[in-house]
């Protein structure tokens, strides 16, 4: 019952990710959440989840890294 609670909602995130791709919005923050849940149950969402965070972290540092100049 749980896993399939976090499924759905998991997938309604991406579908809610993938329409603010579209339209303006926070599409990778939800896109993100549902990694997020899928990661409880799934080892590949795992494994997606962490690499999202260590490219968003990356992309962070060179941001900052040329405002500073």
């Amino acid at each position: 019952m749980k896993k399939t609670f976090f499924t759905f909602f998991a997938i309604l995130f991406f579908v809610l990710g993938a329409i603010f791709f579209i339209v303006p919005g926070p599409s990778l923050i939800f896109i993100m959440l549902g990694l997020f849940l899928l990661s409880f149950y799934y080892p590949k969402a795992r494994y997606y989840l962490k690499r999202c965070q260590s490219l968003l972290q990356k992309s962070c540092y060179a941001i900052d890294k040329a405002l500073k100049k």
